[in-house]
């Protein structure tokens, strides 16, 4: 089956439809109202039961839609039933409430981010009456009817069937297999994910170095981070937050979470950005990438090396800290006294050429993680710290290293 090219440039759909929007939302509004502008004959129902939003809309979209109180009512007679939910659960006990509702022949599209597994269930569940067609894209995409919909239907001719509607919203990429359509997806968002945090440490590096945030978004926007610091631009230099959320940095954490256990692989920072659930995913750009006071420590540990002061390290470490690693192929496991005694109160010789640099730090609660690489000399060090808040205060609770010869230009590879 070809792919067809659909969005802004298209007129409204050839046939009348007749579809029920499940899930009023910021998605399922902005859904409604643009099939409802193209000519479809739209029913919304919200599960929350608070104000209509679809209501607004009459008064400025051509051809508004209408709601309903029921969910039973909102699927009766519709030959399109568009899913527009927050997780598999929501889209489970929706289906349940219309459970014996829906017409024959009626095909249940589903828009909702959730884990293949459950994918694979729904479509089970419904059989070919099935399609899963999560979307690529947020509130501004679908009101210019270009969102990607990663459609995946048990039959071709299913697909057929709701082309049309689809094609209202966007482009339509045929997938083989509806855990494979929410696999792709939670694989997008983590990929979003990533470049809200390259963003935010972007950002927070120009600080450190005190550029002018407007000078480093011009440049930002010119690379790969292009289109999200293009499109949170006004936000990033200070401006007031979005209005309402395009997406929110807890539906971000929710996808993430799903990805993590259904892949069972780490993913790079955590499960989420750190900010507030229901803002949107720029907040996340600007909310400090490791909060000073986790840093502390590590700096006091700096300057123990720096200085050669085991009061630094004191400083840095819980009482009850140990230091491990491998030292002359032999296992060494320090209690902090122990490391404190090789120190001599003063700097080493070659201190002038030595360096250090916190490569990572990743905050999770209470405990953090971090790492850094020492260069002294002809050995080089990988420290890998765990630290635990304690009385309002971060500390080292423990440290392991690998010590490895430095490189030199001679034996690196170029």
């Amino acid at each position: 089956m070809s792919q067809r090219r659909r969005g802004r440039d298209r007129g409204p759909m050839t046939a009348p439809r007749r579809i029920a929007v499940l899930g009023l939302g910021r998605m399922g509004t902005a859904i409604a109202a643009r099939l409802a502008a193209q000519g479809a004959h739209v029913t919304g129902w919200t599960r929350s039961g608070g104000p209509r939003e679809g209501e607004a809309h009459e008064d400025r979209v051509p051809g508004g839609f209408t709601t309903v109180p029921d969910a039973k009512e909102a699927v009766a007679g519709a030959d399109t039933v568009l899913l527009a939910l927050f997780d598999g659960a929501a889209c489970r006990a929706v289906l349940d409430a219309v459970d014996g509702a829906l017409r024959e022949g009626a095909v249940v599209v589903n828009t909702a981010t959730v884990a293949p597994d459950e994918a694979s269930e729904l479509a089970r569940r419904l059989g070919p009456g099935y399609v899963h067609a999560p979307v690529l894209g947020s509130v501004p995409a679908v009101a210019a009817g270009t969102l990607t919909l990663l459609a995946a239907a048990g039959e071709p001719a299913t697909l057929d069937r709701v082309r049309p509607v689809l094609d209202a919203l966007g482009t339509v990429r045929p997938v083989d297999g509806a855990a494979t359509a929410a696999a792709l997806k939670l694989v997008a968002n983590h990929g979003l994910a990533g470049a809200v945090l390259a963003l935010r440490d972007a950002l927070h590096q120009a600080d450190a170095l005190g550029l002018p945030r407007d000078r480093a978004l011009d440049v930002l926007e010119r690379g790969p981070l292009g289109g999200l610091a293009s499109r949170k631009r006004p936000y990033l230099l200070d401006g007031p937050p979005p209005a309402t959320a395009e997406f929110t940095i807890g539906a971000l954490a929710k996808d993430l979470a799903l990805l993590a256990e259904a892949s069972q692989h780490p993913l790079r920072g955590g499960t989420a950005p750190a900010a507030e659930p229901d803002a949107d995913i720029a907040l996340a750009a600007t909310a400090p990438a490791v909060p000073d006071e986790v840093l502390a420590p590590l700096r006091a540990y700096v300057r123990g090396h720096a200085t050669g002061d085991p009061r630094h390290f004191r400083e840095a470490f819980l009482p009850t800290a140990r230091v491990e690693g491998i030292r002359d192929s032999v296992l060494v496991s320090w209690p902090l006294d122990e490391y404190c005694a090789l120190f001599r109160g003063r700097p080493a010789p070659d201190e002038a050429t030595r360096s250090r640099r916190v490569d990572t730090a990743d905050v999770h609660g209470t405990v953090a993680t971090a790492t850094m690489t020492l260069l002294h000399g002809p050995d080089t060090f990988t420290d890998v710290f765990l630290l635990v808040r304690v009385d309002d205060t971060w500390r080292i609770a423990n440290k392991a290293y690998h010590r490895h010869p430095t490189a030199t230009p001679s034996s690196s590879t170029r």
